[in-house]
């Protein structure tokens, strides 16, 4: 797959002259998609290689329409494409999915363009699932509680322990922006950071304000919905096309995935410990700068993998930078997105960078997250996004 994306990337001079299609299918197949996964609840990190998988297929097909077959309907490419893909990883979900599928098709005038669009659709997505098939997602989880023998630990599996272990999309390795360590725990800035995170990400803090508490609230949402909003924030701005989405929405869920990759890398090499621990265990430390609280709370449950650095902080930060590239100097549109974790509400950005610093900052005010993991989970993010914008603003080449 490694060589495949690339080159499936590299678009012809025809894809990028290729006129708007009558309806952006790719960004009305991103909302149905993004939809089943939510119904189907479906786990963040599969989740977000679903989303990565699927906009793959959707390009591939829109790519080899209008490449090679021109007079074939893209709308129904994109349909198959996306069915395709999701039906294997949405079983349950298939009604649902069939119901979609035939509505987007009937807006397809029936004929040869149409016929020969669902059959692109079809082969793009087997051939996207065959290369994706062995990328290590369905690996066994091996993760080893770290004990003492006889002693009791909680027995919930964590989160994707297999996932350091995937085959990127991008990326040379999952190690490859692997940062530095932690911060010593007799550090000024685990103090900081300590300090902060208790007072601030407390589940009964007085120091948090209102709106920071619904700012928490509102990012609590870790499926790819959350993120997907501000993406078709950039995907509807007037002047788009169907072939510019298609592009845009694989690159960006390919390195999302990535971004998912490599703090997974991250969290499972360093296996650092939650602020509900750190913050109950303070007296562990060494460090005189801070205090243990035995009944101390976070403002929502800790996620169940390791602390450093911060996922949700790598996602937005990894969104941010391609769409940042995508637009180039275009202007920045609106931007929204809605959370299913705080009952459909809405939340507005001015701007890219406004966007991935409120996430940061909702995941300190969560009580999950020290304020230097979300510094580094942002940082990760930039080069990443930057290393898929490569692949994004490429230059055309002929065949």
């Amino acid at each position: 797959m490694k060589t495949f994306i690339p080159l499936m990337l590299a678009a012809s001079v025809a894809l990028l002259a290729a006129p708007p299609a009558r309806a952006d299918a790719v960004t009305d197949w991103n909302t149905r998609v993004v939809d089943l996964i939510n119904d189907a609840k479906m786990g963040t990190p599969p989740a977000h290689r679903l989303m990565a998988v699927t906009q793959t297929a959707v390009l591939e097909a829109v790519d080899t329409v209008v490449r090679r077959h021109p007079g074939a309907s893209i709308d129904a490419a994109v349909a198959a494409a996306a069915r395709g893909v999701v039906g294997k990883a949405l079983p349950a979900q298939q009604a649902a999915l069939d119901k979609a599928y035939e509505t987007a098709l009937a807006a397809v005038a029936d004929g040869p363009g149409k016929a020969t669009g669902i059959q692109v659709g079809e082969r793009a997505a087997a051939a996207v699932l065959a290369a994706r098939r062995d990328d290590g997602a369905a690996a066994a989880d091996s993760y080893r509680p770290q004990t003492a023998a006889g002693a009791y630990v909680p027995t919930v599996v964590p989160a994707a322990a297999q996932w350091p272990q995937r085959k990127p999309w991008l990326l040379a390795s999952p190690a490859q922006f692997r940062p530095a360590a932690p911060p010593a725990l007799g550090s000024e800035l685990w103090a900081r950071d300590f300090n902060e995170i208790k007072a601030m990400g407390a589940k009964q803090s007085t120091r948090r304000s209102p709106e920071q508490t619904e700012i928490a609230a509102f990012w609590e949402a870790t499926l790819p919905s959350i993120y997907h909003g501000v993406l078709r924030s950039v995907g509807t701005a007037p002047g788009r096309d169907v072939v510019r989405n298609a592009r845009l929405y694989a690159v960006a869920t390919q390195a999302m995935d990535d971004a998912l990759i490599a703090v997974f890398d991250a969290k499972y090499h360093y296996r650092f410990w939650r602020p509900l621990t750190a913050i109950r265990n303070g007296e562990l430390d060494g460090n005189d700068r801070t205090e243990h609280d035995a009944v101390w709370q976070p403002l929502i449950d800790a996620p169940m993998h390791p602390e450093y650095p911060c996922a949700h902080c790598i996602l937005a930060s990894t969104l941010g930078t391609v769409l940042k590239a995508d637009l180039g100097k275009d202007p920045v549109p609106p931007l929204s997105t809605a959370s299913p974790a705080a009952k459909g509400a809405v939340r507005r950005f001015a701007g890219l960078d406004q966007f991935v610093q409120e996430v940061a900052e909702a995941r300190v005010l969560q009580g999950v997250h020290y304020r230097n993991s979300t510094e580094v989970g942002v940082g990760m993010g930039r080069r990443i996004g930057a290393l898929a914008a490569e692949r994004l603003l490429q230059p055309a080449v002929s065949e």
